[in-house]
């Protein structure tokens, strides 16, 4: 049990049961993240996959975006997947015009890089850190084009990254939240244990 980390999960729109469940099997509290206030005390934040459009054009209407963007470059932790990854991005192609970016990882993203919905799939990859494959799941996935000198690539499809690092920003162009594999949240839980012994928020 993890009863002292207190996990947001950003819930405008997208499969953010689906990570509140893997917390809960994790033993972690979560709390759905829908205005501002629900930010206060996070130790990190999940944002989940779905409609990165959709998602940014509530971000802006709720006021959450600027706020959000705020705590995760003073370093509160956050996991991206997919639609999540791509809101994290430095920079978006294929987004939007009005798309906004929380900056919050180096990395340059396509969205739908992986094909539409028809063009889903899965396949076993290898972790860095993980002693067995790990079951991904791709549904209407972006592709990481480029990534900045720091950020650190945990795994691989034919040499693209889609499992990445910076500091304590983690993302994946998968959906770690649709397996019963716990082990990619785990890698989040152990980035949250390593800003909460290192950095002071």
């Amino acid at each position: 049990m993890n009863p002292r980390v207190l996990v947001g999960v950003l819930a405008l729109q997208g499969a953010f049961d689906a990570h509140v469940q893997r917390l809960t099997e994790l033993g972690l509290e979560s709390r759905l993240v829908k205005n501002t206030s629900d930010l206060v005390d996070l130790d990190g934040i999940i944002l989940p996959g779905g409609e990165s459009t959709t998602m940014s054009n509530l971000l802006v209407a709720s006021d959450l975006g600027v706020e959000l963007s705020k705590r995760l470059h003073d370093g509160l932790p956050v996991f991206g997947t997919c639609a999540g990854m791509i809101m994290m991005a430095r920079t978006i192609h294929d987004g939007r015009p009005d798309q906004i970016s929380l900056d919050a990882m180096d990395i340059q993203v396509r969205r739908n890089g992986y094909g539409r919905q028809n063009d889903s799939f899965e396949q076993d990859i290898s972790i860095t850190s993980l002693d067995s494959p790990f079951h991904a799941l791709f549904i209407r996935a972006p592709v990481i084009e480029s990534i900045g000198h720091d950020v650190e690539v945990l795994a691989s499809i034919d040499e693209r990254p889609v499992l990445v690092r910076q500091a304590y920003s983690l993302a994946s162009s998968f959906h770690p939240e649709l397996v019963t594999d716990l082990r990619v949240h785990e890698i989040f839980l152990s980035i949250i244990h390593e800003s909460l012994t290192t950095s002071k928020r």
